[in-house]
């Protein structure tokens, strides 16, 4: 599944602890440029130490590569600071959104700029870039950010990734704890945005949602990858069905369907008990 053309995200048999903890253990996997990729995994599989891992904050939370190398376009990232990592192309939009609730919508958005070099046109470029995906960060520039809605606030952290200009965004559950319709619009943003050419390595609870949206999908299961594939394919495996989209039995659910008078509901990937 590589791009010949143009070298996207390599993760090549990375490990990670925690100090005696090992959270990944020779975990491989790639993002052509252009592509989105889906990772798919209960509560404490190691989605987030993963995305971690690949933007050099892992330090931050008394994480650590052990072994193996994270290349972006053809270099070696591995090795480089969070802000570094941020200037070759890569941004991360956190769980949870933590958007800088006491500053206003425009002062959240400059912050995102800071770790971009930049003139001040690409700047400006990005900001209109940020305001024409999400018209309402504009209506509302002033307004502190802990005072946005979840959806809103959602809508902030994903535009505050976008103003340092990334190659890759790396998106950690960015349906949670959203209503359906604002998931689908944070959906269909997902869509637009690799449409213009940024790639996108997601980490989300939605399965449904990930693998409509994925080219390719991992499965990660405490800290080793055990399924991977197109993601067309891995929505239709009878594995990925049970455990991730709830189908028990096909027949049994046309039956309920039937019975309702619609069609089978798909509910979201289940959050296993554990840590990240």
């Amino acid at each position: 599944m590589s791009d010949a053309r143009e070298p996207g995200l390599l993760v090549d048999d990375v490990s990670v602890g925690y100090g005696p903890v090992r959270a990944l253990r020779g975990v491989t996997l790639e993002v052509p440029s252009g592509s989105v990729v889906a990772v798919l995994g209960g509560n404490g599989a190691g989605k987030t130490t993963l995305l971690r891992a690949v933007s050099r904050t892992l330090g931050f939370h008394g994480g650590a590569v052990t072994s193996g190398t994270v290349d972006f376009g053809g270099r070696r990232i591995g090795g480089m600071s969070a802000d570094r990592v941020v200037a070759a192309g890569v941004c991360q939009v956190p769980e949870g959104r933590r958007v800088f609730a006491r500053m206003t919508v425009a002062d959240n958005l400059r912050a995102g700029a800071l770790g971009s070099h930049g003139s001040r046109a690409a700047k400006a470029a990005a900001l209109r870039r940020v305001h024409e995906l999400f018209p309402v960060l504009a209506d509302r520039a002033q307004q502190r950010a802990g005072l946005l809605s979840g959806g809103e606030q959602q809508m902030l952290a994903v535009g505050r990734a976008l103003m340092a200009a990334p190659k890759l965004l790396l998106l950690d559950e960015p349906s949670l704890g959203l209503a359906p319709l604002m998931a689908a619009r944070i959906a269909d943003t997902i869509r637009e945005i690799n449409a213009q050419g940024v790639s996108v390595l997601l980490v989300e609870q939605n399965a449904a949602l990930a693998l409509r949206l994925a080219s390719h999908a991992y499965v990660l299961e405490v800290g080793e990858i055990t399924l991977h594939g197109r993601a067309d394919e891995l929505a239709g495996s009878d594995e990925v069905r049970r455990r991730y989209l709830g189908v028990v039995d096909e027949t049994a659910a046309s039956d309920a369907a039937a019975a309702t008078g619609g069609s089978a509901h798909t509910p979201t990937l289940s959050r296993w008990g554990g840590t990240r």
